[in-house]
């Protein structure tokens, strides 16, 4: 199973937290000072869930968990 974070600082324009895939290599992670990690979910959904539990808005990473990207 993929393991997740989500990204402490919003996306200055949706004010987003972003979810990424940890282990896609996705050149967009954030740096590791600046992620919380989630753990390990069968998709990104389980991941937003978790990452709710932390802040209002999240969104996935329209590169590395694409089927949670909504803006």
């Amino acid at each position: 199973m993929p393991n997740f974070c989500v990204n402490k600082n919003a996306q200055p324009a949706t004010r987003d937290h972003e979810i990424h895939n940890v282990d896609s290599q996705c050149r967009y992670l954030p740096a590791p000072a600046n992620r919380t990690n989630l753990g390990s979910f069968a998709s990104c959904s389980g991941a937003v869930a978790a990452a709710k539990q932390y802040y209002g808005d999240v969104n996935g990473c329209a590169h590395c968990a694409t089927a949670c990207h909504t803006s």
